[in-house]
């Protein structure tokens, strides 16, 4: 008797295995296409997973049917599936995560594909009736456009922000939607295709026409590093090469760090290249989500804008990936699946045999580190475009110096100058909140979080609007601040330090004659919140208050001053990393400043004025700095001259993690890699859990995996491991 046909699913589930069912009843096994969905009971639940291979039953094992095959195509096929096992290789990670991941949230659950349809708009009768009489204003500027059947696409190139005046039109019932029949890249109702503004209008310098001829003159996969200082026009190489992508009939991935970023480059991407742009960010809803991944899957989207997990959408016709600010820490997933988007980003380009362009004024160490070893080109732009000039950057000694919300009288005397001239001000601190820390004046206690700190290690609470909340920006624990001090009874309870909530409350008192804005995550959580907070300042003078957000990439033309606040706790920190980031940090936000015709000016406010990292970045720029920081890592044997993985544990009891580790470190010695550990972890105890870590370092990144290829299997099959909740972090980003 022949064995029966069976389909092997990869589920989302902490297991490094495989599973086996027979089909769905009534299905043939060999219709389910490897990389299509399958619906399956999996214990007492439902579990949707993706089958990856088809086999012959073992004799005498009986197996459970399937469920459902929804799919009558895969999702998941060529490159892109194949790039995913190699992903799950390299994590050593359970492929039915790595899967999952890829997917949007809906394709995810098991969820009927979205409606593919297109649709437009037009006016009805009773519409063409009152259109004459319609007063002026956006309104009628769309009805005017809804004469003729508008495609949604198209109103987003011709009339962005098209949706609120469209309400004001269906509330009158005048417009009608209809289904279009255009297919392809961006088809629209013929006659009304709207025209890219053609690149000759924007002619590139010399460095900026050398980029963009290097990247189009690329055949097959070349790794690029686009270094250019703020304000020198690395968006504009992006797109003169996205436009030739689009020219040669291909699709064009651009990743960015963050959502706030998204609605800018949108606006700009669809205004140059005259096609539609689709955007894939976590503010879009699960349904939009989907249908953006599998128009990019048809080739229907021919350029794709998002954030991290972007990197995962199907691009069935692939010309161009471009990863702006590829320095960004946001491409980095810091829980689940511990990816970076920049670096499997590569791997895709590499498979997909196309160009990627990695472009950022401060270029990671070992970005920078490739490209100076040969292993990426190297493209410079060395000087901001147009008649743009670098700012001028003083450091601010505030020793002994009045603080007001921790900006000095001098700090403050240029905010009045500069807004008096008709600017804006940025002034940048990266702590939100209203101060980091509740002070007992009388007997020194502070407010503590009860579920992450320990005797040894205590972890602040962080106050909130205006000091009647306490917050952990840890674990997101809450609670009212105390009337009164629960150690002593006294009423000498004050925020000490300053956050952007204390500073904007400052700056509103002071300068009570412009908008004085505050943008951080408590103030941007609605869809498209940046963007509107900019729309409301304008060009006008004001203020922005605001953290690291603001420093990624936004373009302010009437930003004439930054002064950075509290710079002095990133210059001590003990993470290897730390001066990378606080050097990447700060000539990002200095960037900002004086990006249009009008100069700029930043100010650096510190106790540690001669520190060695702001005297090299104020008088040699970033590549100083980076060139000493590249010789010491190579002398201390970090990255990127080693090469890491941490593996991480908790448990609400603090002997599990050790127990856990400590099998960890048995199974990998005699490896020939390093292991440090294990130990407890920088911050010791989150949410209740003790956490531990086991550090491993290898020169070589083959010995690091060929170490975990073996233990990691072994891990996962230990009684040790069920007792903690534990996590392999490859090429972690941060020791924490």
């Amino acid at each position: 008797m022949t064995a029966p046909a069976i389909l092997r699913v990869a589920l989302p589930v902490p297991l490094p295995r495989l599973f086996d069912y027979l089909p769905p009843p009534g299905v043939d096994a060999a219709l389910v296409a490897v990389g299509a969905r399958l619906r399956v009971p999996f214990g007492q639940r439902e579990v949707c997973g993706l089958v990856v291979g088809h086999g012959q039953a073992d004799p005498g094992v009986e197996l459970r049917a399937a469920l459902d095959a929804p799919d009558a195509a895969p999702l998941l096929r060529g490159e892109l599936l194949a790039s995913l096992r190699w992903l799950a290789g390299y994590l050593h990670a359970p492929l039915g995560e790595v899967l999952a991941a890829a997917l949007p949230a809906a394709l995810r659950r098991g969820e009927p594909l979205p409606d593919m349809a297109r649709y437009g708009w037009a006016l009805n009768e009773a519409g063409r009736t009152a259109l004459p009489a319609m007063r002026p204003g956006r309104p009628r500027a769309l009805a005017e456009l809804l004469q003729i059947l508008r495609d949604e696409d198209w109103l987003d190139v011709a009339a962005p922000g098209w949706r609120t005046p469209l309400r004001a039109l269906r509330e009158r019932e005048l417009v009608v939607r209809l289904e279009t029949t255009g297919t392809g890249s961006g088809s629209v109702p013929r006659g009304s295709e709207p025209a890219p503004v053609s690149s000759a209008a924007f002619a590139p310098n010399a460095e900026q026409q050398i980029a963009i001829d290097a990247i189009r003159g690329a055949a097959g996969f070349a790794p690029f590093l686009l270094d250019g200082v703020t304000g020198s026009g690395k968006t504009e190489v992006y797109l003169q090469a996205i436009a030739d992508c689009l020219a040669r009939g291909r699709q064009a991935l651009v990743l960015v760090p963050e959502i706030g970023l998204t609605p800018q480059a949108l606006a700009r991407f669809r205004t140059r290249l005259g096609v539609p742009v689709h955007a894939l960010h976590s503010g879009l809803n699960d349904s939009e989500r989907a249908a953006t991944w599998l128009a990019a899957a048809s080739g229907q989207a021919r350029v794709i804008v998002g954030t991290r997990s972007a990197v995962f959408v199907p691009l069935p016709e692939a010309g161009l990936i471009v990863v702006d600010e590829e320095h960004d820490g946001s491409y980095k997933q810091f829980d689940g699946l511990r990816y970076h988007a920049r670096d499997f980003a590569i791997v895709r380009a590499r498979a997909l045999a196309v160009p990627v362009v990695l472009g950022s004024a401060t270029p990671s160490l070992e970005t920078l580190h490739n490209a100076q070893s040969g292993r990426y080109a190297l493209l410079r732009l060395r000087q901001r475009a147009g008649d743009a000039r670098p700012p001028q950057v003083r450091v601010l000694d505030v020793r002994k110096r009045p603080l007001h919300a921790g900006l000095s009288e001098e700090a403050l005397a240029a905010i009045r100058a500069a807004l008096d001239g008709g600017g804006q001000v940025l002034v940048f601190r990266n702590r939100r909140g209203y101060a980091p820390v509740l002070l007992c004046h009388d007997c020194g206690w502070s407010a503590h979080c009860p579920r992450c700190s320990t005797p040894e290690r205590p972890t602040a609470m962080t106050v909130h609007a205006h000091g009647k909340r306490l917050q952990c920006h840890h674990c997101g624990h809450r609670r009212p601040s105390p009337p009164a001090c629960p150690d002593c009874a006294s009423l000498g309870l004050q925020p000490q330090g300053n956050g952007t909530e204390r500073i904007e409350a400052e700056l509103q008192a002071r300068f009570d004659d412009v908008p004085v804005i505050r943008i951080d995550r408590g103030s941007t959580g609605q869809r498209d919140g940046l963007q509107k907070h900019f729309d409301a300042l304008g060009n006008r003078p004001g203020i922005l208050i605001g953290t690291q957000m603001l420093a990624k990439g936004h373009d302010l033309g009437n930003l004439v001053l930054v002064v950075v606040v509290g710079i002095d706790e990133g210059l001590f920190s003990a993470d290897f990393r730390s001066g990378e980031k606080l050097a990447q940090l700060l000539i990002q936000v200095a960037g900002r400043a004086g990006r249009a015709d009008r100069p700029g000016t930043v100010l650096l406010q510190t106790h540690h004025p001669e520190h060695p990292l702001l005297q090299t970045l104020v008088g040699g720029g970033y590549h100083a700095f980076a060139d000493g920081e590249l010789a010491l890592r190579e002398a201390a044997g970090f990255p990127p001259f080693a090469h890491l993985a941490l593996l991480r544990a908790e448990a609400k009891q603090a002997e599990l993690p050790l127990q856990f580790l400590q099998l960890a470190k048995t199974l990998l010695e005699g490896s020939g890699i390093d292991l440090h550990g294990p130990l407890p972890a920088p911050m010791p105890r989150r949410a209740g859990y003790v956490r531990s870590q086991l550090l491993l370092a290898a020169p070589a990144r083959a010995a690091l995996h060929v170490a975990l290829e073996g233990a990691v299997p072994a891990l996962y099959a230990a009684p040790e491991a069920r007792r903690v909740r534990w996590s392999l972090d490859v090429d972690p980003l941060d020791l924490y």
